[in-house]
């Protein structure tokens, strides 16, 4: 069981960078850097909402839980 973090999909999907979702979010290159390749273990909901709201996307559209 896991959760799948698809950040980059999104990101691509909307033509924004790493820098850029960082500016926008107002959280570290790093952490953001880490959540994208599936390295973080927790995620606020607030950061969680602010991501949404610079992706223009749903939570669901981020994140996916896959029971392998």
């Amino acid at each position: 069981m896991s959760i799948i973090i698809n950040l980059d999909v999104m990101m691509a999907k909307r033509k924004m960078s790493l820098n850029e979702l960082s500016d926008r979010v107002e959280i570290t290159i790093a952490n953001l850097s880490n959540l994208k390749i599936g390295k973080a273990k927790a995620v606020r909901f607030s950061t969680l909402e602010k991501i949404c709201e610079a992706l223009n996307c749903q939570p669901g559209d981020i994140l996916e839980y896959r029971n392998e």
